[in-house]
């Protein structure tokens, strides 16, 4: 055979050989979505997180962000990420609620004295246990990150306390417990998908709905709702999951640093949310909403009928856990 012939066979067989090497590392772009605004801590954190992972893995994992409800509703995304037709996303805690009931365990009311008790649950035994139940769903919990805790806004009076939410139509997340909560509170709660709220608000479709203050400031809703009661009445968790036919798809080797990037960013949109509330009334405040305080231990008591209820429901293995922590 001609010498230049064999030389460029080598060649093409060489070049074939690196293609496919090449390939092995080529990024793996992973959707990453959630339903609030890009200023919210959640996608603050999730830019950082996501670009801490692709610097250390040299660009073999790239998290794409998607807020804004870019890749639907947060009972689309979950739908998606057991079937691995969406990679990832931020979700709420309580939208889990749609695969095991158990998972309403961190949204009984008034269960978190403090953001740093429902860390250490979360970070602990109960987090674990809650993860065991989402891998059965074909979702890898990554870290548990936060809400904070929620607050009443509405365009009727100030709440005060728990009577005066007799015959306010309130939109909650579509989950039996916050609509436990609100029937035993004398609201009249109904569901609605979060990136439906604001025109449903808009439109007087609701007089009321419930957030933390930074999802009522970054979502804009002091546009559409003149009071703020400081309630508190559930502190919510929300968590980074990845679809386990993606996660999969991840090296173990990258695997470790996307699980240390995720606990580092879980602490850094968890200080976001202590370090901004003050400035979140404060803001609030200035676009002419009426912020006011509330009788908590009247509220604290009318919820206790929801604890019981769900007790067989959680089982004593969670309510167990739910109380260790809290002592």
């Amino acid at each position: 055979m001609n010498f230049f012939k064999l030389l460029g066979r080598v060649s093409k067989v060489a070049l074939c050989a690196s293609l496919l090497s090449a390939s092995s590392v080529w990024a793996l772009d992973i959707k990453l979505g959630d339903v609030l605004a890009p200023s919210h801590s959640w996608n603050v954190a999730a830019k950082g997180f996501a670009d801490e992972v692709k610097d250390k893995t040299a660009g073999r994992v790239n998290f794409v962000l998607f807020p804004s409800s870019q890749l639907g509703s947060e009972k689309t995304m979950l739908e998606g990420m057991q079937i691995g037709a969406v990679d990832a996303g931020i979700i709420g805690s309580s939208s889990l609620q749609q695969f095991s009931p158990k998972f309403g365990v961190i949204d009984l009311p008034y269960a978190w004295p403090t953001p740093q008790t429902a860390y250490r649950a979360l970070d602990g035994e109960l987090g674990a246990a809650l993860a065991k139940i989402a891998a059965t769903k074909n979702m890898v919990i990554l870290s548990w990150w936060e809400l904070g805790y929620r607050h009443v806004t509405n365009n009727r009076r100030a709440i005060k306390e728990p009577a005066d939410l007799k015959g306010l139509k309130i939109r909650v997340a579509p989950d039996k417990v916050r609509l436990d909560t609100f029937t035993a509170l004398g609201a009249s709660p109904a569901p609605l998908a979060f990136g439906e709220l604001y025109s449903a608000l808009q439109q007087g479709v609701f007089d009321a709905q419930e957030n933390p203050l930074s999802v009522i400031y970054t979502s804009s809703f002091f546009e559409v709702q003149k009071h703020l009661s400081l309630t508190g009445h559930i502190w919510g968790a929300a968590c980074l999951i990845v679809s386990k036919p993606v996660w999969n798809k991840i090296s173990d080797a990258d695997k470790a640093v996307v699980t240390t990037a995720a606990a580092k960013w879980r602490d850094a949109q968890r200080k976001m949310v202590q370090d901004s509330d003050d400035d979140y009334i404060a803001k609030l405040k200035e676009k002419g909403m009426i912020v006011n305080t509330v009788d908590k231990a009247a509220f604290i008591k009318a919820v206790e009928p929801v604890w019981k209820k769900y007790e067989p429901v959680f089982g004593a293995d969670m309510m167990g856990l739910v109380k260790k922590y809290q002592d």
